[in-house]
């Protein structure tokens, strides 16, 4: 069992920049792949952004590409999603969520998931 904690979401202006973390309760972090996801009022929950274990791969939304980065520091088990040039769309709650395989992550599908974090962009 692996337990995700996020934090770092909050309100921000248009154009801002928010990081996000999630803490990991595993010893064996680098086995997983690592991805956050988004669900704004009324929608299905999104794919945003994985990172594969070992933190050499990377994938985007289309929606986020150039202004999300996703990192991973397997020495302090947590993953990063550093947000720039937000916009209103991005607001949301944020869930961190890992699995064996980044391909399942990249099919809106994952082993565990957090709690989730809001992210609030005012205009």
């Amino acid at each position: 069992q692996v337990q995700l904690v996020e934090s770092g979401g909050g309100l921000v202006q248009a154009g801002g920049s928010l990081k996000l973390s999630c803490a990991a309760s595993t010893r064996t972090f680098s086995n997983y792949a690592m991805g956050w996801f988004r669900q704004a009022p009324g929608k299905e929950r999104e794919f945003v952004a994985a990172i594969s274990g070992g933190g050499g791969l990377t994938d985007y939304s289309d929606s986020v590409k150039g202004r999300f980065t996703i990192s991973k520091d397997n020495a302090k088990s947590t993953v990063y999603l550093q947000m720039n040039r937000l916009k209103p769309e991005d607001t949301a709650v944020y869930y961190c969520a890992a699995d064996g395989f980044r391909s399942a992550l990249l099919r809106n599908r994952a082993d565990y998931w957090g709690q989730g974090t809001q992210v609030t962009v005012s205009p």
